[in-house]
């Protein structure tokens, strides 16, 4: 019987830049906006705050936009705070490409297993599915989910054990199954 797990988010990660006041490196989104007009162009930004002195800076989310070219549900998420559209930027590449930012997720989500009855049995399949492109190591969900140490899940990897079609020493941000074998 497969079972689900669920990595799922529970607040915005740690947006890693420099500050150009204290040279910390550790921003806070609360999901706050600034949109400018100027005539027919459009300007917004994601508002962040640094975790140190408090000083804001802004990630460019449109530049110079056409009023018309912007979609109105866009504009009126932006103009309303919208804490669900600061995430899906977040999870933007093109979009942390250009602010040339990277983000931390340590501590921002959580596995949800479903319970633990299942970990008594022989062979466990497991499916693992993530709600956000969230990077994060195999190894550590599965032992976090099983109640094992890193270093018995990478045990039982060796001996082939604990076998996946996803590679499981590296960080994986979407759905992967695996089957773990007593």
């Amino acid at each position: 019987m497969l079972e689900n797990w669920v990595v799922a988010p529970t607040c915005l990660p740690v947006v890693l830049r420099r500050c150009h006041t204290c040279a910390s490196e550790r921003f806070r989104a609360n999901g706050k906006f600034r949109v400018n007009a100027h005539h027919k162009l459009l300007d917004a930004w994601l508002l962040v705050l640094c975790t140190a002195c408090g000083a804001t800076a802004k990630l460019t989310v449109l530049e110079r936009m056409n009023v018309r070219s912007v979609r109105p549900e866009l504009l009126d998420r932006l103009h309303a705070n919208d804490p669900g559209l600061a995430a899906e930027l977040l999870q933007d590449p093109a979009l942390r490409h250009r602010n040339r930012i990277a983000l931390d997720w340590d501590g921002a989500w959580r596995l949800s297993t479903g319970g633990s009855d299942h970990l008594d049995r022989e062979v466990i399949d497991i499916s693992v599915r993530f709600t956000a492109r969230i990077p994060v190591r195999p190894v550590r969900l599965i032992a976090e989910g099983c109640g094992l140490s890193r270093a018995e899940v990478e045990r039982l990897i060796e001996e082939g054990k604990l076998v996946s079609a996803v590679r499981l020493t590296g960080k994986v941000t979407g759905d992967f199954t695996f089957t773990l074998k007593r």
